[in-house]
């Protein structure tokens, strides 16, 4: 194990050398067992611990730790976590300079020690203002391959990204909500390891590859939102999908309580998915288990528990993410739209739904101003050649999508009317001329807003839900 022989100061006011660093380091490692080593950027601290028989621990078990002191290293790091249950694994980012660059990554042996972890560190202050963030580290193995003709059917996609692609355990295709014949144009990948998605990726990702003749979209998919399994034993509400658009939610509702009369307490339809809420919990996994895989309407649905919304969730910021099984119970949405696989920004004053979740709080989007200072070299860039992630609105998505589609720009023509207080209320119509001579030709919201940027906003999220 090599160190940099640099002096640091520690936060407290005093300067530890190198040297003393090393020796703090030796120490941690004679009286833990532990090994460790430094390389490619990072410094790995067990993985496994001493004593360690049979494979790494499961997916679930390893948090992200964030605003870590520069000059904090794992001999007061370590004992700090090791509170919440026994380390396999304790990564430290490292700067070539000796300094750590601000995060960590620890695996625990247990999910349940991970989830403790979270619950107790985050935000905790480990030196005298300077608070740790904790949550939980997703190690995606799943990827978003898009522009797939839509006559495709589950199994030659699967076929084909084998032949391909290395590791492949499994394609998750979505029909589409109005023909169920043909897929909706984009599937999700899921890989055996993260390292074999990212292999993946990695040879798929220059956009000449192609796949049936068609040059396809490559990228992460967004993970899938971790649930406790103590919130999950309280949920009674199912999520069900691949409904035919003409269902209604009486249907619906008579389907579910089919099996025991009078279970169903509502049932909120959007486009070709639902949430079928129930008085009990207990029914609600007896109807999970009976109505998984019936025929409503010619339709065979999936049903599954519906995921609780987190309001302290990260938003969504992939455009083509895949819809999450999510309840809407705990949430308002005045508008009534339905949802879709996109995911979309927000303003203040109107609610949209992401990835099929509805978001209660502004999208946590880091919105930070940093100095400017003269002599700063500056790089003439596209808007297309950043992710969706630098987008905050709807507007700005919804530009970034056309034209990741090679779609000429939306248009927007403007109308009015006075409501009866006297209000100038204002809508926006949305043509995109590169589809206008498809099923749809034009996009416009049943709700009409006060301000301009408002019913612009709107417009552009209408737009995005019904693509």
């Amino acid at each position: 194990m090599h160190e940099e022989n640099t002096d640091v100061t520690n936060g407290c006011g005093k300067v530890r050398s190198g040297t003393q660093n090393e020796a703090a380091l030796l120490a941690l490692m004679e009286k833990t067992g532990y090994s460790m080593v430094q390389e490619n950027g990072q410094r790995k601290f067990g993985g496994p611990p001493p004593g360690w028989e049979g494979p790494p621990p499961p997916r679930g078990c390893e948090v992200f730790v964030g605003k870590i002191p520069r000059d904090m290293y794992e001999d007061e790091l370590v004992p700090v976590f090791e509170r919440a249950g026994k380390i396999y694994e304790f990564r430290l980012m490292m700067e070539f300079s000796g300094e750590n660059r601000g995060y960590a990554f620890v695996m625990y042996t247990t999910k349940e020690e991970a989830q403790l972890a979270i619950r107790i560190l985050n935000n905790y202050e480990i030196r005298p203002g300077k608070f740790i963030g904790v949550c939980v580290s997703l190690d995606n193995c799943r990827l978003f391959i898009g522009a797939i003709p839509k006559e495709k059917k589950k199994e030659e996609i699967l076929d084909e990204m084998k032949k391909v692609t290395e590791g492949v355990v499994d394609v998750i295709v979505y029909p589409n909500a109005t023909d169920k014949t043909k897929n909706r144009g984009f599937a999700f990948v899921e890989y055996e390891s993260h390292r074999a998605a990212a292999m993946a990726r990695r040879r798929l990702i220059p956009g000449t590859f192609q796949l049936w003749g068609h040059t396809i979209q490559v990228d992460w998919a967004d993970p899938e939102k971790e649930v406790d399994e103590e919130t999950m034993q309280r949920v009674k509400v199912l999520y069900v999908r691949n409904l035919m658009i003409s269902t209604t939610e009486d249907t619906i509702k008579a389907e579910f309580n089919k099996f025991k009369p009078g279970v169903v307490e509502r049932v909120k339809k959007l486009r070709d998915y639902a949430f079928v809420h129930f008085f009990n919990r207990e029914d609600a996994v007896a109807a999970m288990s009976v109505m998984n895989g019936k025929c409503i309407d010619g339709a065979s649905i999936e049903v599954t528990l519906a995921k609780p919304v987190n309001k302290e969730s990260t938003w969504r910021q992939h455009l083509n993410g895949q819809i999450s099984p999510s309840s809407e119970n705990l949430l308002g949405f005045p508008n009534k739209e339905d949802g879709h696989q996109k995911s979309l920004g927000k303003t203040a004053s109107l609610s949209v739904r992401l990835n099929g979740q509805h978001s209660p709080n502004p999208p946590e989007i880091e919105r930070s101003t940093y100095p400017f200072f003269p002599g700063t070299k500056l790089t003439p860039i596209s808007m297309y050649s950043l992710k969706s992630s630098h987008f905050s609105s709807a507007v700005m998505h919804l530009d970034y999508y056309c034209n990741k589609n090679n779609w000429a720009p939306p248009e927007y023509y403007l109308y009015s009317t006075t409501s009866q207080d006297g209000k100038i209320l204002l809508v926006y119509k949305i043509v995109i001329p590169s589809i206008a001579n498809g099923s749809q030709s034009y996009f416009m919201p049943d709700k009409l807003c006060t301000t301009l940027e408002d019913a612009k906003e709107l417009a552009a999220q209408f737009t995005l839900l019904h693509l």
